[in-house]
């Protein structure tokens, strides 16, 4: 649990500093120079504190809020009791976990979730359209393809199409719309679940407003007719309240197609929310929560890159054979939750949820001829691959049958449905403190394949559908029902924070192939314990230590000798915390043992149409390295601040046998290879300036070099490492309303995110915004 954003109130002059980098949830007094200042949970940072008491003199100890006196003891006491114990909590938990809280995600206002994540050590993304639609994100070396080995939560409630029979994340919701994120590795994600490899992130929605009227609008646009409208309002009294928001965005895609044709994408989503309690002074307190939601996009996206050649003379270009390319897909959400709180020891939450997704992805799939894409843009010179390179560019017809282009639709129906009920139990003494946490998931999940092909001939720079029938290529159904529990216990005393875990999964699947009227069903269960360990040293220094087990269940309708992805996980590490000057250092090694990783295939990593969705077993991989993460915010005089935040993630991975794989992404492996998509070295370091009504923030991103091919040394394609820089810039002119201007990868940094599927494919280029906001 992680307490509001905070934010930093000047009792002095009675106004508002942003103060996003102390870590979420820390609470305390200090002085700088003329002003004494108190950090409060941000929902007592509204026109109330606004109001505060303008003559407060510097050792005032006493602040008027709407004619009502507090003094400081009662701000950091009464009112602050329970936030402050979870503040302890958090710089003292057994094991990583980050926050970025909303005022750190609009610092930077980025759509992309990759440009988000990279803030946070030990998360690799791997770009592929350059926006962030469909996210590929690893988790300490876990397998980054889709975001398959990481757990995806909304609010606590996985969203991902389909968990446990379909885990490759074709959704992913915008992240301009969240107002925070929290990132869980080591032990700390021993209670998320299915996937325990590397980690969980959970994505924060707004609620609606605990007393009175709130709302905002943000509008943007810029480079590429990309823009952004967004807009929420909510009303709340103590009895209960209610939340609508919805976004628009969009671009006309930075891509250019041979012979002209759009390259975007729009997308949209709604969002309501409800809620009813009852008194919430009350020793017993019951709450009703609704959740409904609504999704679509339409995107013009291809997995048909370019050859080398090709992506040096002009980057950005498209072939006139992916013209037709398209994704269509929406989704819909309903989720149901009771709170239930019995004073400060004890609370019960208790949610009802089903996500309905439907896509259809038309693509290149290849031509009528056996030979490969990559391996036509591998040597696009030589013999027939000449021919069919010519084809793919428009600067020749389809002249032979072979030459004849195939177009896959993928449509997929997914169902995500379950209930999940989460309690807390408290107990404290003097000296000790002990939470309880019990977990219980029944989830339900299918997947339903239709693929189809159909068949084009290249005419004059124009894709022309010829007379052969569409076909049905794969007709199948595969679905899980997981029951899963998790029992939490964190004891603190003498200085000493032990957090033992353990979570249970019993998971069973079913597949039936449609075609053929084959069926299979298997039934896994697994025990999977953890245990973290953090000692203070000093108040603001302590060592933490933990190990926990890895563990990723295996799809439907796979071959009996798949075995689920499983590892042993150790780390230890520093963490020094002051809470004072909102100062955050921790420095954390990590060691990852695989006793077997799963490589699955997809369209996305260049399988062949029959493997896809098979997995295949990866044998025992080492993969070690280290996470830094630093944050302090610098008084600068007067109302003058600068804002720091600095991450480090150093990997190294090793496959500990060699052997033959049908996955590309592995090939021939020999012991000793590395994985593919992990960078050995990446940072990101933020800076900023601001007061009152103005901030200048700026982001230096690196990614070194990743494999796209198991490998060591020299061996295999890589690409390359590179640096990007983001600026935003942003005024308020008037209360409540602002101005900003953005500017993504501002040294025009143009290198190939990936080759896979079928070519390079760049990262996104110079981009620049102007925006306007008003929040009320």
């Amino acid at each position: 649990m992680f307490t509001p954003t905070s934010r930093r109130i000047s009792l002095a002059v009675a106004t508002l500093t942003a103060c996003a980098l102390l870590p979420a949830g820390v609470y305390a007094q200090e002085e700088d120079e003329d002003e004494v200042f108190i950090v409060v949970p941000e929902e007592m940072a509204e026109d109330a504190l606004e109001d505060a008491d303008a003559d407060a003199e510097e050792d005032d100890e006493v602040i008027t809020i709407d004619g009502e006196e507090y003094s400081l003891g009662d701000l950091q006491g009464e009112l602050l009791d329970e936030v402050a114990v979870e503040a302890e909590r958090l710089t003292t938990v057994g094991g990583a976990a980050q926050r970025l809280g909303e005022e750190e995600l609009e610092r930077q206002e980025y759509d992309d979730p990759h440009a988000v994540l990279l803030q946070v050590p030990g998360v690799y993304v791997r770009p592929e359209e350059g926006f962030g639609l469909r996210p590929n994100i690893g988790m300490r070396g876990a397998n980054a393809e889709r975001s398959k080995k990481v757990t995806l939560m909304e609010d606590g409630i996985l969203f991902g199409p389909a968990p446990y029979a379909a885990p490759a994340a074709y959704y992913f919701p915008i992240v301009n719309r969240m107002v925070g994120v929290e990132v869980f590795k080591g032990p700390a994600a021993v209670k998320y679940g299915p996937n325990t490899l590397g980690g969980a992130i959970n994505w924060i929605t707004r609620d609606a407003p605990d007393e009175g009227m709130e709302g905002g609008i943000d509008v943007n646009a810029g480079s590429y007719l990309t823009g952004k409208a967004h807009a929420h309002f909510g009303m709340g009294n103590d009895w209960g309240g209610f939340l609508v928001e919805g976004i628009h965005w969009q671009s006309d895609g930075f891509k250019e197609l041979d012979g002209g044709g759009d390259t975007g994408f729009n997308r949209q989503e709604f969002m309501a929310k409800g809620r009813l309690n009852t008194d919430r002074d009350a020793e017993v307190v019951h709450e009703v929560q609704m959740k409904l939601g609504y999704s679509r996009e339409h995107s013009n996206e291809t997995y048909l890159g370019l050859t080398d050649a090709d992506f040096d003379a002009a980057p950005l270009r498209r072939y006139a054979a992916s013209q037709l390319d398209q994704m269509d897909w929406d989704r819909t959400e309903i989720e149901l939750r009771y709170l239930l709180d019995i004073g400060e020891d004890f609370d019960l939450s208790v949610t009802g949820y089903r996500h309905d997704f439907q896509r259809t992805w038309l693509k290149l799939n290849g031509f009528v001829d056996p030979t490969p894409v990559e391996e036509i843009l591998a040597s696009p010179n030589s013999g027939r691959r000449a021919i069919f390179y010519d084809v793919l560019t428009g600067k020749q017809d389809s002249s032979a049958p072979g030459e004849t282009l195939v177009l896959g639709g993928n449509a997929r129906e997914f169902v995500s449905q379950g209930v999940q009920a989460i309690g807390h139990h408290r107990t404290n003494g003097d000296t000790w403190y002990n939470q309880l946490e019990l977990g219980l998931r029944l989830h339900n999940d299918s997947i339903e394949r239709n693929h189809t092909h159909e068949e084009y001939l290249m005419r004059s720079m124009d894709m022309v559908r010829n007379e052969v029938p569409t076909s049905l290529s794969t007709e199948n159904r595969g679905e899980a029902l997981a029951l899963a529990a998790h029992v939490i216990d964190e004891f603190f005393i003498a200085n000493l924070t032990i957090t033992p875990g353990l979570r249970a999964e019993f998971i069973r699947t079913d597949f039936t192939d449609y075609k053929t009227d084959e069926t299979s069903d298997n039934f896994m269960t697994v025990l999977i314990p953890g245990l973290g360990a953090h000692y203070a040293i000093t108040p603001e220094f302590g060592v933490l230590a933990g190990a926990h087990r890895g563990f990723s269940p295996v799809s439907p309708g796979q071959p009996e000798q798949v075995k689920p992805e499983t590892s042993v996980n150790y780390e230890a590490g520093v963490r020094y915390a002051k809470e004072q000057t909102g100062t955050l250092v921790e420095a954390i090694g990590f060691f990852n043992d695989y006793g077997n990783l799963i490589g699955e295939c997809s369209f996305s990593t260049g399988c062949e149409e029959d493997l896809v969705d098979r997995q295949f077993n990866a044998g025992d991989v080492w993969i070690y390295g280290a996470e830094v993460a630093a944050a302090h915010t610098f008084a600068l005089g007067g109302k003058w601040f600068l804002p720091g935040r600095a991450a480090y993630t150093f990997t190294q991975t090793e496959f500990q046998s060699s052997f033959s794989s049908q996955n590309p992404q592995f090939g021939e492996v020999e012991e000793g290879d590395a994985l593919p998509y992990v960078p050995q070295h990446q940072a990101s370091l933020q800076l900023g300036v601001t007061n009152q009504t103005f901030a200048l923030n700026g982001r230096l991103t690196y990614v070194g070099q990743m494999r796209e091919e198991a490998g060591q040394g020299d061996e295999g394609q890589k690409t390359s490492d590179y640096a990007t820089i983001d600026l935003l810039s942003s005024y308020e002119f008037l209360a409540g309303f602002s101005a900003y201007a953005k500017v993504s990868n501002l040294i025009g940094t143009q290198t190939i995110a990936s080759r896979r599927p079928y070519g390079a494919r760049p990262i996104a280029p110079f981009m620049a915004r102007l925006g306007l906001k008003y929040a009320f």
